[in-house]
């Protein structure tokens, strides 16, 4: 009985946190036509406001969407934010705040209020010393000739591409912020330079935040293994020596002359 009971309690106190999490939370939605302008957009809404990134959605034909989560009034700054640069860069498509998500909303779609918990829990996001670097082509060619380019003439890492849809494909890049400027023009130049290459977006984010860092793909390649240790028999056995008779040498056949 008092095990139904602790229970009960324990389901309210859950159920009554829950309803203040959603009544005092919003969702914050940005799309823009680009991958690199999303990514630099996500940017602005993060350096705007304490907002966390849940992730992007990429729909087809161009088309992404940065979403965001955090307190109501965080996000509408957020939004703003993301709004005017996604018109400055002129790839802006539409944008939506969303008060008090209700919770079936956030069960289907890949905004799960779990997240909401996990947010709670972390830290402030750290700023990276690094940049990132990325370059839209349209066609794949285009963009791994770019890429092996800036690989070439730079300090750089490639650590990953995106594709969106309409033939549209990212090279991502990380270096200090030289290095990926130097990068970036190099992968200009080449996609020029290749046969029906078309160049559609570059940008640099220089000192991303770590929310931003945890959205975008790193080659497996680039992480550090972890150092095995030394594995060693537990038990080593030493053979026994065996001794062995020198024969006398005054006998042998052959006769030793003294110098």
């Amino acid at each position: 009985m008092e095990s139904s009971q602790s229970s009960l309690i324990k389901r309210d106190v859950y159920n009554s946190r829950r309803k203040k999490r959603v009544s005092q939370s919003a969702l914050g939605l940005v799309s823009t036509l680009s991958f690199p302008i999303i990514v630099s957009t996500a940017d602005a809404m993060l350096k705007a406001s304490s907002v966390t990134l849940i992730g992007y959605e990429k729909t087809g034909s161009g088309h992404c969407t940065a979403i965001v989560r955090g307190a109501i009034a965080e996000v509408k700054i957020a939004v703003d934010a993301g709004v005017r640069h996604a018109k400055e860069e002129g790839r802006f498509l539409s944008s939506v705040v969303l008060p008090r998500p209700f919770p079936n909303l956030e069960a289907i779609f890949p905004i799960g209020d779990h997240l909401f918990e996990e947010i709670q829990q972390n830290e402030k996001s750290r700023v990276s010393n690094l940049a990132i670097g990325l370059l839209e082509t349209r066609g794949f060619p285009a963009m791994v000739g770019a890429a092996d380019a800036m690989l070439k003439n730079a300090d750089v890492q490639f650590t990953g591409y995106e594709t969106i849809g309409d033939g549209l494909c990212t090279a991502i890049i990380r270096g200090n912020v030289p290095n990926v400027a130097m990068a970036l023009q190099v992968g200009i130049a080449e996609v020029q330079r290749i046969k029906g290459g078309e160049l559609i977006a570059v940008t640099v984010i220089p000192r991303p935040l770590e929310d931003l860092e945890k959205t975008l793909p790193h080659a497996s390649c680039l992480i550090e293994e972890q150092p095995q240790p030394l594995m060693l028999p537990v038990e080593i056995k030493e053979t026994e020596k065996e001794l062995v008779e020198l024969p006398d040498l005054a006998k042998l056949p052959i006769q030793i002359k003294e110098l």
